[in-house]
């Protein structure tokens, strides 16, 4: 028997496994049975907090999406395996590094308001198409993709997993499953992407829904929130420190600019925990 733990971020939904003391594999057909929410756990990610396979790393993530396909990056999480970490004893330390598929993260615990709140610090984020990737017909990481009969114009963004991002008039009035997927899995993305649909209030505020691949519309999505802010900044829309408004709830985000690490601040909560019989 394995334990785990049910836990979200903004309603970003999360199973969490620690292979500290479990080390075996993780078959792919137990995680798509694990994230059905009818019929398993249900979780938009499983993530798994295992030992340090580098040096300057406390320990290693690994996000697999409902689907059981892996991601390379899941910021909302990052906030939940911190808290837990400390919660299950593995680490005293406040400040940890994590290594990830998408690159090095580093999560700091602080006390905001009688609650304890986590920030975490992405790598630098990169609009390089290739680096997404990102097959733009313009050589740059804005296009136009056709979805659902209509053009909508993209910024391509890489924040450790790939983004687009398309900044609309309302995004309530946007049928994100629908015109998401067909984003989602457009040749221009060959490794498929998040797709987040944005509304600039004002230099300091936006909204965002996020379609994730291998999840669909999910409550809140940090790296999502962080690259529609490194979208919109460039595109000279928002200041340096924005705050995020997703279904959940709200994010803040900060991007100094190019060559600068993305840093974000949020919650992180324990549902509950279970046992699962990985050999059934």
């Amino acid at each position: 028997m394995v334990k785990f733990y049910k836990m979200h971020s903004l309603g970003n939904d999360f199973m969490v496994l620690d292979a500290i003391t479990y080390d075996g594999p993780i078959p792919t057909d137990k995680i798509r049975q694990w994230g059905q929410r009818n019929e398993g756990i249900g979780f938009d990610q499983l993530l798994v907090i295992a030992p340090p396979k580098q040096t300057d790393a406390d320990f290693q993530y690994l996000i697999y999406n409902a689907d059981g396909s892996e991601s390379e990056q899941c910021g909302n999480g990052t906030r939940c395996v911190a808290w837990l970490v400390r919660h299950l004893g593995l680490s005293n330390k406040t400040q940890l590094t994590w290594h990830s598929k998408g690159g090095l993260i580093h999560t700091q615990l602080l006390e905001e308001r009688n609650r304890t709140v986590i920030e975490t610090t992405l790598p630098k984020p990169s609009m390089e198409p290739a680096a997404v990737p990102f097959i733009s017909s313009t050589n740059t990481n804005i296009d136009v993709l056709e979805a659902a009969g209509r053009d909508f114009h993209i910024t391509a963004v890489s924040t450790g997993n790939p983004h687009g991002v398309v900044f609309i008039d309302n995004i309530a009035a946007i049928d994100v499953a629908a015109i998401g997927a067909q984003l989602s899995t457009h040749s221009a993305f060959p490794n498929q992407a998040n797709i987040g649909f944005c509304q600039v209030v004002d230099r300091a505020f936006v909204r965002l829904r996020v379609y994730e691949r291998g999840v669909g519309e999910t409550l809140a999505c940090g790296t999502g929130a962080s690259a529609a802010v490194v979208a919109a900044q460039c595109q000279n829309l928002v200041d340096t420190q924005v705050k995020v408004s997703l279904p959940g709830g709200k994010l803040r985000i900060r991007w100094s600019g190019p060559n600068q690490p993305i840093t974000m601040i949020g919650g992180a909560t324990l549902v509950f925990t279970g046992d699962i019989d990985l050999k059934e």
